[in-house]
């Protein structure tokens, strides 16, 4: 039976990787941070708060003050790629379809500001993607991100009449895959130091104690792979939390008060981490890289190191290729 003259070109079955990180504004400016603020934490996932309460302080305080300061922080990372955490996911992306090859289509989305994840997904259903592997790049579960980027991923094929089959990445936080990955990168950059830390510090984006108390294991995923990592390396290692905001209680220990304390324990060469992003952004380059040296270097420590992420370097492009592989078995053959 021969289709109707009008009947829309439908492209042959392909299969679909949807790499997702975070988000960032478009602009290192008060305006895109604004937006980019906005739309972040206005997410019940990330804000717990019943709305009625948190939507007064969110458009009448912390959108009137932050987003000129957070501006200033973004400015200092900003480069002709733009953003660090798009244009290294946006590199993670090209370098995993080279690996890949043809047979497969790559993208990347932001949870937050662009690329969308249901311009993405559209994208991929567009140019024939039945099915699809949604890959939050986050190593630790947490429902402030990976829940979050799945509410995104299934509302966005929700809406859809012909909706393609999904897969989405579950954490990684103790793959074998993802720990020798940062063994090996931590080993290389450390050995490319022209001082011997006297200890490395492993620091994960901070969440308020009350995820944990409401079973959310992120704390416990951090703690894993810290130890894991840390079993493998030569050096000395410890965990800490950053990002703290609010008034509510975070996790423990904080990445800057362990910063200030660490001289006087006698730690006065240090390295830094943050094995939990999988792109350096914002948290990493300025919050540890430049205002954690500070804070470090003013409370007596002599010298400071702040190790890269994963990134889209062999080690962590090897990861990603491999965990993909994997994820996409039975969809699509491995050779």
């Amino acid at each position: 039976m021969q289709p109707p003259a009008d009947h829309p070109v439908i492209p042959a079955p392909k299969v679909g990787v949807l790499l997702i990180n975070l988000g960032t504004p478009d602009a290192p400016d008060a305006a895109a941070v604004r937006r980019y603020l906005a739309e972040f934490l206005s997410d019940r996932r990330v804000v717990e708060i019943p709305a009625i309460v948190w939507q007064p302080i969110l458009h009448g305080i912390i959108l009137r003050t932050r987003p000129k300061k957070s501006a200033h922080a973004y400015a200092q990372v900003w480069s002709e790629e733009g953003s660090p955490l798009a244009a290294i996911t946006r590199r993670q992306a090209v370098a995993l379809q080279a690996r890949l090859g043809d047979t497969v289509i790559v993208d990347f989305a932001m949870r937050y500001g662009n690329p969308g994840i249901a311009g993405a997904l559209d994208a991929l259903v567009a140019k024939g993607c039945t099915r699809i592997l949604a890959a939050p790049l986050y190593p630790q579960y947490s429902g402030a991100t990976t829940a979050s980027a799945n509410d995104a991923i299934f509302a966005g094929i929700a809406v859809r009449r012909w909706q393609p089959a999904l897969r989405t990445l579950a954490p990684y936080h103790d793959d074998p895959l993802y720990i020798d990955a940062l063994v090996a990168d931590f080993e290389r950059q450390l050995g490319a130091l022209e001082f011997t830390p006297d200890r490395l510090l492993l620091s994960f984006h901070g969440m308020p104690l009350r995820t944990l108390q409401l079973g959310d294991p992120y704390h416990c995923h951090c703690h894993k792979t810290a130890r894991l990592v840390g079993e493998r390396l030569s050096v000395p290692t410890e965990i800490s939390f950053q990002s703290r905001f609010g008034r509510a209680k975070w996790l423990e220990p904080a990445t800057d008060t362990v910063l200030e304390a660490l001289p006087g324990r006698g730690v006065r060469k240090l390295a830094i981490a943050a094995p939990g992003f999988s792109a350096d952004c914002l948290e990493t380059i300025e919050e540890l890289g430049i205002r954690g040296r500070e804070q470090f270097i003013e409370a007596g420590g002599t010298d400071f190191a702040r190790l890269d992420c994963l990134n889209d370097g062999p080690a962590g492009m090897d990861m990603i290729e491999a965990i993909a592989r994997r994820e996409l078995a039975g969809w699509w053959p491995a050779s």
